[in-house]
């Protein structure tokens, strides 16, 4: 037991820069709290105290403001950071090393008791601040749920789900800009940069806007030497601007030649 303690301290020393110490995470963090909590509620549960271990799972809501169910399995390392009004159902499986921020819904999309209504995570999934992730299907190991992202199909390992509904990113081939000579580094918040679609389109308007400029000055030399041949008396584009003498048609004259 104090063994897995530890191991949930460190994971939230290692994965928040914010926890200063030891002593500040077992009395400030309400996320380790909520996750102690949840196991005496989830062996109450599964040994037939259900009375019991939703009384649990209750004190545990109005102490950390995170409600998870007591039927809920939660492996080790989980970090809810901050996660102030997460709710994690009844059937929902948190594999080991995940991290769930504040707002996040982990719930289901269907009223038959007995049935697998809630999302499985895998190992090292983080779910972003808001996200809902509805349906009893898998969200594979080291995936990224985006904030605000709603997830209603599953999500492949090692991809990113953004948006409403989500749309699934796969993850890239090779090395990740993320990636330490120690193994993947933890990424806050879901969304990395390679992932941000606005940061993609972003750079996409960027490098269009580049290359117009270079056929644009191309475009100048062009004209600039056609100028140069030109007859006497005829307004060059530099004179054009300052003099108001290079019309339309002795521009395109002086193209055609």
């Amino acid at each position: 037991m104090f063994s897995r303690l530890r191991s949930d301290i460190q994971c939230i020393l290692d994965r928040d820069p914010a926890a200063r110490s030891t002593w500040e995470v077992i009395t400030c963090y309400p996320g380790l709290h909520a996750v102690v909590l949840h196991r005496p509620a989830h062996w109450c549960w599964t040994h037939g105290f259900k009375w019991l271990g939703r009384f649990i799972s209750h004190v545990s809501r109005w102490l950390t403001g995170i409600e998870i169910h007591p039927g809920a399995k939660l492996g080790e390392r989980v970090f809810f950071d901050h996660a102030m009004g997460v709710v994690v159902g009844e059937t929902a499986e948190i594999g080991d090393g995940c991290t769930i921020y504040q707002g996040v819904t982990l719930g289901g999309t269907s009223l038959y008791k007995g049935t697998k209504r809630h999302p499985t995570l895998g190992k090292d999934v983080v779910v972003s601040a808001g996200a809902k992730v509805l349906g009893g299907f898998v969200v594979g190991d080291g995936a990224k749920i985006g904030s605000n992202a709603v997830v209603i199909k599953p999500v492949p390992a090692g991809a990113t789900a953004v948006g409403i509904p989500a749309r699934i990113l796969p993850s890239k081939a090779g090395a990740s800009a993320d990636a330490t000579p120690e193994g993947p580094k933890f990424s806050a918040y879901g969304v990395t940069l390679e992932d941000d679609p606005v940061g993609q389109a972003l750079k996409g308007l960027i490098t269009s806007a580049s290359s117009q400029e270079h056929q644009i000055a191309l475009l100048w030399q062009a004209i600039e030497q056609l100028a140069a041949r030109a007859p006497e008396g005829n307004c060059v584009p530099q004179d054009a601007q300052r003099q108001g003498c290079f019309e339309a048609g002795k521009l395109s004259d002086l193209v055609g030649k």
